[in-house]
């Protein structure tokens, strides 16, 4: 009945917000001379924010058109170059990129929000990289005939992408999928696959979240599973393709998100609300632009989201050596020469600071000079990824790193018969 529940009130408040935005733009018709004076602009704001809040929302576009390089821009290409079930692998490519650019592999999160909000992520190292992305399928658009969806799963797509990608190229990790992420890579280096990658960078992820755990874990630790399941997992309803998959729905993964800040996120609001009224455009713009990604939301599997809250917040299994894929225990020494980023944000409060740096200590084969740490001062979860901080000081490192690792250029036939001679 939740997952009802849930959709008859989206019903009710869609038509309310069709009515409030309506009454906004009445009220700011130039045509009306209440919209200048007294309550009327107050009256249209209020609408206007009402409108916004409660709107529905569907997959955003990515709309990544042109970035800029050295004062110039640049198109680029977006294409679906890998088509699966529960993910597609797209590929973003520049007009100009040399030939010998790094490729690499953005992993999103599986957490309720759409690979969208990864946006500035790939704009930002689209100036120097082919940047391919894990495009995570909303669960409940999923018809139950595609099957099932859990961790065994989510690894398997990761080394099939690489697989697709080719050898020598580069794995960035945002949050949630460090820990898939790692797997694939131990997975791919016990068996030597030719496809491993060159590095992988793990970002604000929760590779051991005994490591300064947040509320976050919390949340987590202080339930069993068996709550998980009978309190947050729900049935798809029939009017989608994915009707009767018990999914974790994204529109409770949401409220969640918004209870932990919800005083700031009221702040947003007020703020958007007062910037309306003043008529500063470009200000409310921006908060609406932010929330607009921010409120749309995804289901997962509940296969995926229960195995992930037992095994990497209850259990601890992967950096305790426990981690088992397709009946074979994990083993994290097999990554020999995939070389290893970890990245934390000084006020992030979802992944704290040490959980992610967690995976260079439990890499025992892998040399020291293929390990680095960058802590992001004054940087939270959401600027590790997004922003000028990204942007300008961890973007950088990123790229430093893939390309002290990256592949080799291959000498030519030539040159080594010279050599020979």
């Amino acid at each position: 009945m939740l997952y009802n529940a849930y959709e008859l009130q989206r019903t009710m408040l869609s038509g309310a917000a069709a009515w409030a935005s309506v009454g906004a733009e009445m009220l700011t018709n130039p045509a009306l001379p209440m919209g200048y004076f007294g309550l009327g602009p107050v009256m249209a704001s209020a609408l206007d924010v009402f409108a916004h809040a409660t709107a529905p929302r569907g997959k955003p576009d990515f709309d990544i058109e042109t970035v800029e390089v050295a004062g110039k821009d640049h198109a680029i290409t977006e294409s679906i170059v890998l088509h699966r079930p529960f993910g597609n692998l797209l590929r973003f490519e520049r007009d100009d990129l040399p030939a010998d650019a790094p490729r690499l592999l953005v992993v999103a999160p599986m957490s309720g929000h759409y690979a969208t909000l990864l946006r500035g992520t790939v704009a930002r190292m689209l100036e120097s990289s082919v940047v391919y992305l894990t495009d995570w399928a909303d669960a409940k658009m999923v018809p139950q005939s595609a099957g099932r969806f859990d961790l065994d799963d989510y690894i398997d797509y990761l080394i099939d992408f690489l697989d697709h990608i080719g050898p020598g190229a580069h794995v960035l990790a945002v949050c949630q999928p460090s820990v898939p992420a790692y797997a694939a890579a131990a997975v791919m280096g016990k068996h030597k696959h030719p496809c491993r990658p060159a590095t992988l960078t793990m970002m604000g992820g929760p590779i051991d979240t005994r490591e300064a755990p947040t509320s976050v874990n919390d949340v987590a630790m202080n339930q069993p599973l068996s709550w998980f399941e009978h309190n947050v997992v729900a049935t798809v309803p029939l009017t989608y393709p994915g009707a009767g998959r018990r999914v974790y729905p994204g529109f409770l993964q949401l409220a969640g998100f918004m209870a932990m800040n919800l005083g700031n996120h009221m702040m947003s609001h007020y703020g958007m609300f007062k910037h309306l009224v003043e008529g500063d455009g470009e200000s409310a713009a921006a908060t609406k632009a932010f929330y607009d990604e921010y409120r749309a939301v995804c289901d997962m599997t509940a296969d995926f989201y229960l195995q992930t809250v037992e095994h990497v917040f209850q259990k601890h299994s992967l950096p305790k050596g426990e981690f088992v894929h397709r009946g074979e225990v994990i083993d994290l020494g097999a990554i020999r020469d995939t070389a290893l980023l970890a990245v934390e944000g000084e006020k992030d409060d979802i992944s704290g600071i040490g959980q992610t740096r967690a995976a260079l200590h439990l890499a025992p084969n892998l040399p020291e000079t293929k390990k680095k740490y960058y802590l992001a001062e004054s940087v939270g979860h959401y600027g590790i990824f997004n922003g000028s901080k990204w942007r300008t000081r961890i973007a950088p490192v990123l790229e430093d790193w893939m390309r002290e690792h990256g592949a080799k250029p291959a000498k030519s036939a030539k040159s080594a018969a010279a050599k020979s001679a």
